[in-house]
């Protein structure tokens, strides 16, 4: 089944930026517009325990300032689930949080946490926001998703873009291993009802196989496309972005036209 690919752009870095000086510049809800002019489908933002970038001041502000859809990430915590609920953004992700951490270093253990994410899980979703987990690339944890009633699942493609680089060297069976779990996760997503999105470490490099893979209907990227936009500016990195995605998603057309 083939189905349109969107692109999240996470705009958590612009409020690292501001936050190193203090201040209001850079203004994440004006990179937010900026964006969205530039062809986003969506912004993504993280809010975390230690503030660390996003805080509920932009949370706030994208929701009254920005229309297109908003997808907040956050821990499973009593307060984050308070915050969401208030603020009602369109989706929410639930991500595995740890204060020591650079930056989210895998994907939540749904499975295994399953009694601790239930009751959040309802009651986001009873506030009338889509929930995603953001799980590795495993069966047992899309599984678990389901189980729990989540409508959609985020596969964590750090190991693949980690892999990626290694194989560049030569072990290209190392990152095409990591693709295939990807693929396949993404397939059995589908066959459970649930949406399936991917991110974490996607670049213009190797952004064309995930975006590749039928199945998956979203792409979160953030650090990359924030990095590259000191260089050549955000509208710019953005189309040409969309424009990796959109021909990876035009080749996997191509490639079933053949075999059909």
């Amino acid at each position: 089944m083939m189905v349109p690919i969107r692109l999240g752009v996470n705009l958590d870095h612009v409020a690292t930026l501001r936050n190193a000086r203090g201040g209001f510049h850079p203004d994440p809800v004006r990179a937010a517009r900026i964006a969205l002019a530039a062809g986003a489908d969506g912004i993504t933002i993280h809010l975390r325990e230690d503030r660390r970038h996003i805080r509920e001041a932009d949370l706030e502000r994208m929701q009254m300032e920005i229309t297109a859809p908003l997808n907040l990430e956050m821990a499973a915590t009593g307060e984050m689930v308070e915050i969401a609920c208030k603020a009602r953004p369109h989706a929410c992700c639930l991500v595995p949080e740890k204060r020591a951490e650079v930056t989210t270093e895998g994907g939540l253990g749904a499975a295994e946490q399953e009694d601790g994410l239930r009751a959040p899980i309802r009651r986001l979703g009873e506030a009338g926001i889509a929930v995603a987990l953001f799980i590795d690339p495993d069966q047992r944890q899309v599984a678990a998703a389901a189980r729990l009633g989540a409508a959609a699942v985020e596969l964590h493609t750090g190991r693949y873009a980690g892999a990626f680089e290694k194989g560049s060297g030569g072990g290209e069976a190392f990152w095409r291993d990591e693709l295939q779990r990807l693929q396949e996760a993404a397939r059995e997503a589908i066959r459970l009802g649930l949406a399936c999105h991917a991110g974490h470490g996607l670049t213009f490099d190797n952004v064309g196989p995930v975006a590749a893979i039928p199945e998956v209907s979203e792409l979160n990227i953030g650090h990359f496309l924030i990095g590259e936009a000191i260089f050549d500016g955000l509208p710019s990195v953005i189309a040409r972005m969309k424009s990796l995605m959109s021909e990876a998603r035009g080749a996997t057309k191509e490639s079933k036209a053949v075999l059909s």
